[in-house]
């Protein structure tokens, strides 16, 4: 009951209730106390009319009129003249004097509340004005156990009835709040675990229904969510089922190529001054097919570890990049240059970052040399109190606006002609895979510089 929306909701209105019904307990009580007092001296009041009526009564008719008076004296102030109306002996000293003439409600509430609480029996003083102006004022001695006594049971009579309505209260707010609720909820709950269950079959999308305006808002946010989620997985299928049949065409399709590539070899060598001017660009042309079937197996197999975190010197990594690029370069006039601080240590996968600075060197390269000017590429590393920065810097040509626009999308965002894009795709997971961005930090028309992120701070490799 307790774990339950309704239940809880009970039990809170319940409390709340008798908060507010102790809230109006107190000052009930003190008006109680205030109307017994006043009744006391009208009462009084009353019994004294036979005195005043006739100068002498007996001792018997005096004690029944003050026994239902429920007084010990009655004192009539009129003319300026204070008079002993009625009198019988007091137990005890007055202890206490009440004057309920113009008393305020905080006087009212702590004098009950102190009467309430107070055990023992007292003989007080009540000063009051006379009813129809008979008088200046009364005043009588009474006990106070009866008035504690009278109080106590109308308290807990105030307390029951009060117990009464919150509980009556409580129930019909409970039966509401399941109804508008708690009802809807478990249903909007159901759809869910319906949805979860067989989130491709289009029946369990939910169908809003709720004339709640936050409910309402809710479901439309789910079948909207719902509906969002069965279209991404159809098509996640789609794509999935697209690319295993790409993965084997590929597959087929470099070892077809690879064969062809081994005959093209041998017609270069071909003196035949047709042969010869045709056969390299065949050879260029099954080249970058193989390379494009290759690309798309690597990236199809989506099975790149989870880098190793190491510690290793950035320079001799960089070193050995640019001495592999510089073999590729032969004759043309390209230069590289390197500016990383003796010794500097990083903490990533080496294999991994190899690949990723491989990378990008090279398309830096092959842009240089297809722009037919002389270049220079630059590798420079820092450092901060957050992360490790690799720049890698060349004077190419700059990246055209349809390349920038899907520059990590595998297969749209090649830069030279005939590349598939896949180099950036996947230097940019293997950087994210560190906890890392690899960004585009500059391209215009005096070069490109592209700028790798890794954090210092542990990284949750997942």
């Amino acid at each position: 009951m307790l774990n339950t929306l309704s239940g809880r909701f009970l039990i809170l209105t319940v409390i709340f209730v008798m908060l507010a019904e102790v809230l109006i307990f107190v000052p009930s009580v003190a008006r109680y106390r205030e109307d017994y007092l006043l009744l006391r001296l009208e009462r009084a009041q009353i019994a004294s009319l036979a005195l005043l009526a006739d100068d002498m009564i007996d001792m018997d008719l005096e004690e029944e009129l003050l026994k239902n008076a429920g007084v010990y004296n009655v004192v009539l102030r009129r003319d300026e003249m204070r008079q002993l109306i009625l009198s019988s002996p007091i137990p005890e000293p007055i202890s206490e004097t009440y004057d309920m003439r113009g008393a305020t409600a905080g006087v009212l509430i702590k004098d009950a509340m102190m009467q309430l609480f107070d055990r023992s029996e007292r003989v007080v003083r009540v000063i009051g004005a006379p009813v129809q102006d008979a008088g200046l004022l009364i005043e009588v001695t009474m006990g106070t156990q009866d008035l504690r006594a009278a109080m106590i049971d109308y308290g807990v009579r105030v307390l029951a009835l009060s117990a009464v309505i919150s509980i009556v209260t409580a129930f019909l707010l409970f039966l509401a709040v399941r109804a508008i609720l708690v009802r809807p909820i478990k249903s909007v709950v159901s759809y869910m675990q319906s949805y979860s269950a067989a989130p491709e079959d289009a029946r369990s999308v939910i169908t809003p229904r709720s004339g709640v305006t936050e409910l309402r808002e809710a479901e439309e946010a789910l079948l909207k969510l719902q509906t969002e989620l069965t279209a991404a997985l159809k098509q996640k299928e789609r794509l999935a089922q697209l690319g295993g049949a790409v993965a084997k065409v590929s597959h087929d399709l470099r070892n077809i190529l690879t064969s062809a590539q081994l005959f093209t070899d041998r017609i270069e060598s071909s003196e035949d001054p047709l042969v010869a001017r045709l056969a390299p660009k065949l050879v260029n042309s099954i080249t970058r097919a193989v390379n494009l079937c290759e690309g798309t197996l690597a990236f199809g197999k989506a099975e790149e570890p989870a880098p190793t975190l190491t510690r290793f010197a950035i320079g001799e990594m960089v070193a050995d990049v640019i001495a592999s690029e510089r073999l590729a370069v032969e004759d043309y006039d390209l230069s590289f240059a390197e500016d990383i601080p003796a010794g500097l240590v990083v903490r990533a996968d080496p294999e991994q970052m190899y690949r990723v600075v491989s990378n990008l060197v090279r398309n830096a390269r092959q842009a240089i040399v297809a722009s037919g000017k002389p270049g220079e590429i630059a590798v420079s590393v820092g450092e901060s109190e957050e992360c490790w920065m690799i720049l890698v810097r060349d004077t190419g040509p700059g990246l055209p606006p349809k390349a920038q626009e899907h520059l990590f999308t595998p297969f749209q965002g090649g830069i030279r002609k005939g590349g598939t894009g896949l180099g950036l795709a996947i230097s940019s997971e293997l950087v994210r895979g560190h906890g890392g961005i690899l960004k585009l930090a500059q391209t215009d028309a005096t070069g490109t510089a592209f700028e790798i992120c890794l954090p210092k701070g542990e990284v949750s490799i997942k």
